[in-house]
């Protein structure tokens, strides 16, 4: 029988249960459940390590339309926990297309369900919550299954960056002329982003997450760099450290996703988890400090604890929040200034957009003009490489 054949179950925490099919490889997995609102970009969701021990639920109906191909992975692999869709499409149709997605998750054991009402399973978590979730193909009874769900640990607390960070550091080459040295810390970084900053002239180390400051002199970096990742940003007191270091030296810092919650935390600012988080590639931001809507990518389940209000006093300048969430208030941004100039900042969305919109891509441009103002050079800021060229047009 193959595994689309198969009947599969997927239960809540809370004893919800939802029944369907099997989806990509058969057999049972558990993490936190959680949706993505995206209609497109199911491959570099997939491949996106901030997912990881995470199940990810589409809220787009239908999936798998254009397959699987060689060119959008945005790691080396599926980090995925388990994948919740509705109607996975029978026919891949895309020319870069080289198998389906139900072939690709089984090939990286990645256990899914199909045929369930995703529509009620996004409500029911938007009401209560996110949650731990368990989905079996192996075995259909609901109470044997939640047993093992509620045995799961939870997100909160978790540590999970030492899973997805590289183990080496890896040097991505700018293109064209070299204008900037960047030191970026892997925690779960996707590989667009180097892309984006290489294009601007930045050749990018990419170190581990519990890189020194040692290693990051060592590259000579004109800035330094933090990306998205897993888990709660609370555990991660390396990265937040290596922050305060930084700036202490006075060398600009960049931060999205978890790196956003990292730079908050380094400047005396906590963090919470938020119901059921933002997930998706149409969230609406306000750019505080030009009064710009941007429409952006995002994947996060944990927030800064800040104000909109009055900027606030650090050691290391002045911070204020330069971003907020349209739909509900929460901390999109943080920019932090150095009697008067721009000395850190950072955003809780993707700015590299793999998938998603490109609104927010400026903010590369910026550390290129945050790098170059630093080193007394402001014509450095702009470069005459193409930006945001796609690696392949679909």
């Amino acid at each position: 029988m193959s595994a689309n054949e198969k009947s599969a179950i997927l239960i809540l925490e809370d004893g919800r249960t939802f029944r369907g099919r099997a989806f990509g490889a058969v057999g049972e997995t558990f993490g936190e459940a959680v949706f993505a609102t995206g209609m497109t970009g199911y491959q570099e969701t997939l491949t996106d390590p901030s997912y990881y021990g995470q199940v990810v639920i589409a809220t787009a109906p239908h999936i798998g339309n254009t397959g699987w191909n060689d060119e959008d992975d945005e790691s080396s692999r599926i980090w995925v926990s388990g994948y919740v869709v509705r109607d996975p499409s029978r026919i891949a149709s895309n020319w870069r297309s080289r198998r389906s997605l139900d072939d690709e998750l089984e090939a990286q054991h990645i256990v899914g369900i199909s045929h369930i009402d995703t529509r009620e399973l996004t409500r029911h978590l938007r009401e209560l919550g996110v949650m731990r979730v368990g989905i079996s193909s192996l075995d259909d009874d609901p109470e044997k299954l939640l047993a093992k769900v509620l045995a799961t640990p939870t997100m909160t607390g978790a540590n999970l960056v030492g899973h997805v960070t590289t183990d080496h550091a890896v040097v991505v080459p700018a293109i064209g002329e070299k204008l900037f040295t960047v030191a970026a810390i892997d925690l779960g970084i996707k590989s667009m982003t180097p892309h984006r900053m290489a294009e601007r002239g930045m050749e990018v180390h990419v170190l581990p997450a519990d890189a020194s400051w040692a290693d990051v002199q060592a590259t000579g970096a004109d800035g330094l760099f933090f990306s998205n990742g897993p888990g709660d940003p609370a555990t991660v007191t390396t990265a937040v450290d290596l922050t305060r270091k930084a700036l202490a030296e006075k060398l600009p810092v960049f931060g999205i996703c978890l790196g956003n919650q990292v730079f908050g935390q380094a400047l005396g600012l906590g963090t919470y988890k938020l119901k059921y988080g933002h997930r998706g590639i149409n969230q609406p931001v306000l750019d505080r400090t030009t009064g710009k809507v941007a429409i952006t990518a995002q994947n996060h389940g944990f927030a800064v604890d800040a104000s909109a209000g009055e900027p606030i006093s650090t050691e290391y300048g002045t911070v204020e929040v330069s971003h907020i969430s349209l739909n509900d208030n929460v901390v999109e941004g943080l920019r932090l200034t150095r009697d008067g100039t721009l000395a850190g900042f950072s955003v809780q969305y993707h700015p590299e957009a793999a998938a998603g919109p490109h609104d927010a891509s400026y903010l590369f441009d910026s550390f290129a003009q945050m790098m170059a103002a630093h080193r007394g050079d402001p014509g450095a800021g702009t470069s005459t490489n193409d930006h945001d060229t796609a690696r392949e047009q679909a």
